[in-house]
C-alpha cells in the first residue's frame, strides 16, 4: 500500500536554528526509508509560485479549487501495513517537530 505523509507550512513554527536542525533530520528518516526500500517520493511544495487549475481543453486559470490549500511538504512511502505507515509518520514528525498527516492511496491496478 502507498501512504501519503504531509504536514502544512504552517505547522512548523521554528527558529532558524531549529528549522535548520529539522532539515538535517527529516533528511535522515528519508535516508532511512531509501534503505529500508519503503521510499517512492517526496518533497516540498514550492509556495512561491503560484498554483494554476488546467482544464481538459488546456486552459490554464489562476483559480484553485475552493478549499483547496496545499503547503508544507511531503512524502509517498509504499510498505506493507497501515501499522508500519503510522510509525514512518512518527518518525517524520519526530524529525521536523510538527505532526504529520497519514492518507491511504486507493488501490490502482495500473500504477
Amino acid at each position: 500500500m502507498k501512504y501519503l505523509i504531509s504536514f502544512p507550512s504552517e505547522a512548523m513554527i521554528l527558529t532558524e536554528d531549529e528549522f535548520a536542525q529539522a532539515v538535517i533530520d527529516s533528511h535522515a528518516v528519508i535516508e532511512e526509508a531509501k534503505a529500508a526500500g519503503v521510499y517512492v517520493f517526496g518533497g516540498g511544495i514550492a509556495e512561491d509560485i503560484a498554483p494554476v487549475r488546467v482544464s481538459a481543453d488546456g486552459t490554464v486559470s489562476p483559480e484553485t479549487y475552493p478549499g483547496s490549500h496545499l503547503t508544507g511538504g511531503f512524502t509517498v512511502l509504499e510498505v506493507p501495513t497501515r501499522e508500519e505507515a503510522v510509525d514512518w509518520a512518527r518518525r517524520i514528525a519526530v524529525a521536523c517537530r510538527c505532526a504529520q498527516e497519514l492518507r491511504e492511496f486507493m488501490y490502482d491496478p495500473a500504477s
